[in-house]
């Protein structure tokens, strides 16, 4: 392959206009790492890590988050069973890697079939190192791992389904995107491996294409459980607020991701806050309401 030339196609699209280096740096790991793989099978990866990841092409902590400190707070806000510590370990198996994995079974399960048990089980972080991360997201997608639905289940040599391929990873979760940044990817690829053969799986120019919302799982799933309804209003804030900064000129779309994930976390915080300051407020008033009765009271017996 010609990487150059792949380069210059997906800094177009999907990546609408400028790639970082640590973006590049991700990409040609995942190429290398694919480089036997059906053609279709690496492009729906490449597809499915971009959105997962926001773009960023790195293995991230789940609600994009910079800290293990920060994703605890961030999936207990959320209420997620799996939010709480192990009581064997202490860790909390949030989503962690390209393609995020949860709870304390599965990880188990992935470090099994990669023949590092119990290392992944003990040691979760051990998840966003992007070697192992790519180990995981290629075992996971290629053996069915994720749901028991496998890459080989929609691209076969009689089938190409990139819209029904989201069940590798999430039900039909954005499929339809997903299945948008997946033709951006394998006609790149078509271009820099020269085949000429135009792209019969192509879809529709109106097939949307908007830049990704940051991923939190919306519908439940064997790696994920189903958001409430405080999660799914903070998801939706970040959807609208990206399509709002993806009319920005010039930004890459790494940072209107960082953006409109910033103002839909600071939104969920302050939401947060007002919360327990009207509950705050209220106490106070009641509170206030008992004393002033009673000093009356006390006042009328003088």
């Amino acid at each position: 392959m010609n990487r150059e030339i792949f380069f210059a196609h997906i800094r177009r699209e999907p990546f609408s206009g400028t790639i970082k280096q640590s973006q590049v740096d991700g990409l040609n790991a995942l190429l290398t790492a694919c480089d036997n793989l059906d053609v279709r099978w690496t492009a729906y990866i490449l597809a499915t890590v971009f959105h997962e990841t926001g773009a960023r092409m790195q293995p991230v902590r789940e609600g994009l988050k910079t800290s293990d400190k920060a994703a605890r707070a961030f999936v207990k806000r959320q209420g997620y069973e799996y939010a709480e510590p192990d009581p064997l370990t202490g860790e909390v198996y949030y989503g962690r890697g390209h393609v995020q994995l949860t709870w304390a079974k599965n990880y188990l399960k992935l470090g099994e079939a990669m023949g590092v048990g119990g290392n992944l089980f003990y040691k979760p972080d051990l998840a966003l190192e992007p070697g192992m991360s790519v180990r995981i997201l290629l075992l996971g997608m290629t053996n069915g791992l994720y749901t028991g639905k496998s890459l080989g289940d929609y691209f076969s040599a009689t089938k190409s389904d990139p819209v029904g391929a989201r069940r590798i990873v999430n039900g039909t979760d954005r499929a339809g995107l997903i299945a948008g940044y997946y033709n951006a990817f394998l006609n790149a690829i078509q271009a820099a491996n020269a085949e000429g053969v135009p792209n019969e799986h192509t879809l529709p120019e109106e097939h949307e294409r908007v830049t990704p919302a940051p991923r939190y799982p919306e519908d439940p799933k064997p790696l994920s459980q189903s958001r409430t309804i405080a999660g799914q209003a903070t998801a939706a804030t970040g959807t609208a607020g990206t399509a709002v900064v993806t009319e920005m000129q010039g930004d890459t779309v790494g940072d209107t991701l960082n953006q409109a994930q910033g103002a839909a976390s600071m939104l969920s915080d302050v939401l947060e806050w007002a919360k327990w300051i009207f509950i705050a407020l209220v106490i106070a008033g009641i509170a206030w309401t008992i004393y002033a009765r009673w000093d009356d009271a006390r006042k009328g017996k003088r």
